[in-house]
């Protein structure tokens, strides 16, 4: 019998702040341009990622991920992958606005998807549980051609979130709820097939 593979570690982070990200808008699968201070967050980033030992770099497509992982990559030097799977949850027509616009505007469908938990999904969008089977299925895969890796991973907040929620056992709803810092570090490991948490917020980035 063939001994098992070692297994992999992940380090996810999210992506460095955005125009949209200040005005509180939602984004979702578009995308809006890394504020300058978003640029020196990523700047500074890559400075306190340097010192760990990377193997390579797998980010969403999505503009801000990927601009956030170049600046990352100006420190660490690594190769970049990306991989569609690793996107932020669609938003469908609640993406652009704000959540203060889409609770004033539709209110009751709001009520209705944040009881939702798994199943949450906007109106002509995706369902958490969706991104959650895609997700793994990108970090599963990045796994088998990279045993006993150790590959930063960017990405988005709704991808973190559902991962961590899923690897804890929670519901993903009000009052049962993964608490992430945010800008922080978090450390997920795949082994035989399977992901498992190996420290959410363990390492602040700036």
């Amino acid at each position: 019998m063939m001994a098992d593979k070692p297994a992999t570690r992940f380090g996810l982070i999210r992506h460095a702040e955005t125009i949209w990200n200040r005005e509180r808008r939602v984004q979702g699968q578009l995308d809006s341009p890394l504020t300058p201070a978003g640029q020196q967050q990523a700047d500074q980033w890559g400075r306190t990622l340097k010192p760990l030992p990377w193997n390579g770099i797998l980010a969403s497509d999505t503009g801000r991920a990927q601009a956030t992982a170049t600046i990352i990559n100006v420190h660490l030097n690594l190769a970049i992958e990306t991989d569609p799977r690793l996107r932020e949850l669609d938003w469908g027509r609640w993406t652009t606005r704000t959540i203060a616009q889409i609770r004033a505007e539709e209110p009751q469908e709001m009520q209705l998807q944040e009881a939702a938990g798994w199943e949450f999904q906007p109106p002509a969008g995706e369902s958490r549980r969706r991104q959650l089977q895609r997700s793994q299925e990108a970090l599963l895969d990045a796994a088998r051609r990279r045993p006993g890796g150790c590959i930063l991973v960017v990405t988005h907040e709704g991808v973190i979130k559902s991962l961590a929620h899923h690897l804890c056992g929670r519901e993903y709803i009000a009052g049962d709820a993964v608490s992430l810092q945010p800008y922080h570090l978090h450390w997920l490991k795949a082994a035989a097939g399977r992901l498992a948490l190996d420290g959410l917020n363990a390492r602040a980035l700036a």
